[in-house]
């Protein structure tokens, strides 16, 4: 008798609570997790608190940010959310979750919580986690293999850094449809100076096809209309702007002199001279195991001979490709050089700026600028 007297209360309990009005919680449904006595357990205690679960579940009177960790119970959950104010009652709040199955969907992540939410509400948008964004930064003049290797280093989200190269070098299948400043790209032509240096936050679960997009996604944003007509005015094609400005990045320490170093470029290629860049046959060369670099300083003469497509003291005109990612300074530099009659420029060690140069127009000039150095 005293069982059927118990769950006569509970039916009658649930009676109650299945007739509260249409704008009221009704206890519906539940986990399917959960076994019988647990059910009627939590139907009745639910019961009980149907009022309270109308009303808002704290005091805070502003949005509170709040934050989940990884594995945190939903216990942990309750307590950290009654400590910012956002929930009276701890217990009410675990058995709703309990009931529903939302306590095992409780996400990890940063949230901003409004302030006047019931515990319905507060439960369900606990479990749609912003995620914590990974901040990456990555720093003008880069080749695409030092970005895996600060990617290695730091292991953000689900980023492959294997796969990352892969989708760079074109190795990998990545639709290039969504970037139509991509549709000239020649076959077998890596995204190599299209990488947008920038510092980007990514969520948790990114991998190595969100990163790239983005990259590439930036520099379609970055690069205006009217930058990508000024190369066209310098004669050069998007990739070939590309590829010089990647070279001007590696030659300029100063970024005032970026405009003039492109300017010198641009009137060895008029000149149909070489452009004997230090930096594309360190791109050519590789990286260096005994000195732990993708930029070997200080290159010997023998370097200089190294029969690459990318070494301009051997090949006239541009590398096939960048031999780096520049920043949008360098891009815009290349846009908008410097006009003048230099040929040549050399580090000007006698100046007071470290890392300026000192240009010249003829070969006389230059070697008695370098010579300056010895």
């Amino acid at each position: 008798m005293v069982v059927v007297g118990c769950m006569t209360a509970v039916f009658l309990l649930y009676g109650q609570w299945r007739g509260v009005t249409s704008g009221g919680v009704r206890l519906e449904g539940g986990s399917p997790d959960l076994g019988l006595s647990e059910r009627l357990y939590l139907q009745s205690y639910l019961a009980l608190h149907a009022d309270a679960l109308q009303e808002p579940a704290g005091r805070a009177a502003n949005p509170v940010n709040f934050t989940i960790s990884p594995g945190e119970t939903a216990v942990s959950v309750a307590e950290n959310l009654a400590a910012a104010d956002l929930l009276e009652d701890p217990s009410l709040f675990i058995n709703y979750a309990r009931f529903y199955g939302l306590d095992s969907q409780l996400a990890a992540g940063d949230f901003t919580v409004p302030p006047q939410l019931t515990i319905p509400e507060l439960t369900v948008a606990l479990t749609q986690a912003i995620g914590r964004d990974i901040e990456l930064r990555f720093i003008e003049g880069l080749r695409a293999e030092e970005m895996a290797n600060y990617l290695q280093v730091v292991r953000p989200a689900a980023i492959d850094p294997d796969e990352f190269l892969a989708i760079v070098r074109r190795e990998r299948p990545f639709d290039l449809s969504p970037y139509p400043f991509l549709s000239g790209l020649p076959d077998g032509t890596t995204l190599e100076g299209f990488l947008f240096p920038d510092t980007y936050r990514v969520p948790v679960d990114a991998d190595a096809a969100f990163l790239v997009d983005l990259m590439l996604s930036t520099f379609d944003m970055r690069v205006t209309p009217a930058m990508r007509q000024s190369y066209g005015v310098q004669g050069l094609t998007l990739l070939q702007a590309v590829t010089l400005a990647s070279i001007v990045q590696r030659e300029a320490v100063l970024a005032e002199e970026r405009p003039l170093i492109a300017g010198v470029f641009l009137n060895r290629l008029a000149a149909d001279m070489t452009l004997s860049a230090d930096p594309t046959v360190q791109y050519a060369l590789g990286y260096q195991p005994d000195l732990e670099t993708w930029w070997k300083v200080p290159l010997s003469l023998r370097d200089l001979e190294v029969d690459s497509p990318y070494n301009t003291y051997v090949y006239a005109g541009l590398p096939p490709g960048p031999i780096a990612n520049p920043s949008l300074g360098t891009l815009a530099a290349v846009a908008a050089p410097a006009a003048s009659d230099f040929y040549f420029f050399v580090v000007d060690c006698n100046a007071d700026v470290a890392g300026s140069h000192v240009f010249s127009t003829t070969f006389e000039e230059h070697l008695a600028n370098a010579q300056k150095c010895q």
